[in-house]
């Protein structure tokens, strides 16, 4: 049985996760109502078009950015912690200062080697000119990220959630009559607007934060940008290496299957990771700060990391049931009947995304104390393993393998992270996490299992059942974190159950 457990900083929890759910809603129903315009309008060839161009671009962010807007959340919110007014200024200035610079430098590269990109990508320099113009959104985009970083390590939630709903209505706004009215030719105009739209409203919301004035010698700004980047380069290679396995995957399936096969992965890569977008959105904004600020106690860590770890569960898993059994009705909703092969696909990768949403808590732990060598020990191994999964797996069994090869690359990253965590900070579980992984462990696999077995009537029932059960009691399970005197009476009796 789960035993019933004071609030703590439970509530702290909860408190970023609605505020982060609560944009993340308007960014899934503006996301319908934009995927799908533009799946009707670009198909699955111009879908994964789009797939590549932000691969590519990606890749070149995470390069030029050096990780330093990770860093920068970390070093802001260690200035924060000091207190001193100063302090924070000085950091803030520098993360600013060297944002601009490396944008700029992203761009100049991106610029240098989008003729050898495009012969890398698609073969010919038919997108050359694409490539070129989307060198001006790495710099947008690089520097956008420095002032959402900042934001972020002020821990100023709300602003963060407000730039992601201003950035989701834009996005929306702009991208419908542009697609609309030029179809695969506004999809460059359209990345291109997105950036625009990024470094503006980060900007805003940035600049709304009092920092003191001060002037800064060279050396002073050297001094604390090698600060920023110490870290940041860690994070850059551990950023690039994902970004660039997103972007291997895809040409790796463009060069087996054609393009409209890297449409269809692209449509199921997206909803995978939607429903819980917000779940490991508030981990990043939220928790990885106040994590960091324990980063010295093992015994403080462990609990932070166990009760984040559960309430992510709580939050998680009754929406990867909902999409393993509702995964055509998804399809349908978000693309078209052209996506139906992404259906069996998006299933497999849902069961990556239950080992994700386990993993980054713990994974945090690395990060928040400093532990760069360790960091690159499991990014490296894990993305190694993906690619050479995706490799072997697409090229003898289709387009479903990269879905096999998502939830195979998961489970590896899974083990090492917890091995890793477990013998150097001696992370364990806690007895609630354990008795949750007995729930979730039968569940998912039964709900997926059907799928494969049994005829659809059959499966849906059998699965929507357990998706039914497990949302009834994963709900009762979060009413006891919060306070009771704030809920609805009905509310209120059903926290008052123990399971």
């Amino acid at each position: 049985m789960l035993k019933k457990t004071e609030t703590g900083s439970y509530g702290q929890i909860l408190k970023s996760s609605a505020i982060i759910g609560g944009s993340s809603i308007v960014k899934i129903l503006l996301g319908i109502v934009r995927t799908k315009f533009m799946a009707v309008l670009l198909g699955p060839s111009g879908v994964g078009l789009m797939g590549m161009y932000a691969s590519i671009t990606n890749t070149m962010n995470t390069l030029a950015g050096v990780g330093i807007d990770s860093s920068g959340v970390r070093q802001i919110a260690e200035a924060v912690g000091t207190g001193d007014k100063v302090t924070i200024a000085r950091t803030a200035t520098t993360l600013r200062r060297t944002t601009l610079a490396l944008g700029t430098l992203g761009a100049l590269l991106l610029l240098a080697v989008a003729n050898p990109i495009c012969r890398l990508t698609f073969g010919d320099t038919e997108h050359l000119g694409a490539v070129t113009i989307l060198s001006i959104s790495v710099l947008f985009e690089v520097v956008a990220a420095g002032q959402t970083a900042l934001v972020q390590g002020m821990r100023r939630i709300q602003d963060v959630a407000k730039i992601n709903i201003l950035g989701t209505v834009l996005a929306t706004a702009m991208g419908l009559p542009i697609i609309y009215f030029f179809r695969e030719g506004g999809i460059v105009p359209l990345l291109l607007g997105l950036s625009t739209m990024a470094i503006l409203i980060s900007s805003w919301y940035a600049r709304r934060i009092e920092l003191e004035k001060l002037k800064m010698s060279w050396g002073e700004l050297a001094g604390e940008t090698r600060k920023l980047l110490k870290l940041g380069l860690v994070f850059m290679a551990s950023g690039l290496m994902t970004t660039a396995v997103a972007y291997v995957t895809r040409v790796i399936i463009v060069r087996h299957l054609g393009i409209e096969a890297a449409g269809q992965y692209q449509a199921a890569w997206v909803l995978s990771g939607l429903y819980v977008g917000f779940i490991l959105g508030a981990m990043g904004t939220d928790f990885y700060p106040r994590l960091t600020a324990v980063a010295r106690d093992n015994v403080a860590c462990n609990r932070l990391v166990n009760e984040q770890a559960e309430v992510a569960m709580l939050l998680a898993v009754p929406g990867i049931l909902a999409t393993i059994l509702f995964a055509p009705a998804v399809i349908q909703v978000f693309y078209s009947g052209e996506f139906d092969p992404a259906i069996s696909l998006l299933r497999w990768q849902m069961l990556g995304v239950l080992l994700k949403v386990s993993a980054w808590p713990i994974g945090f732990i690395i990060l928040a104390k400093g532990a760069g060598k360790l960091f690159m020990l499991t990014e490296t191994s894990s993305n190694l393993v993906s690619v050479v999964l995706t490799w072997l797996c697409v090229k003898r069994f289709g387009l479903v393998a990269a879905g096999v090869a998502f939830l195979g690359m998961y489970a590896f990253c899974w083990l090492i992270v917890f091995l890793v965590v477990r013998h150097s900070f001696c992370f364990f579980w806690s007895t609630s996490n354990r008795f949750l992984a007995s729930l979730i462990l039968p569940a998912v696999a039964a709900a997926f299992v059907v799928q494969l077995w049994l005829p659809p009537v059959w499966a849906s029932m059998i699965a929507g059942c357990i998706t039914l059960l497990v949302s009834i009691l994963f709900l009762q399970r979060l009413l006891t974190l919060v306070d009771h005197s704030r809920l609805p009476v009905a509310l209120r009796a059903m926290a008052n159950r123990r399971i």
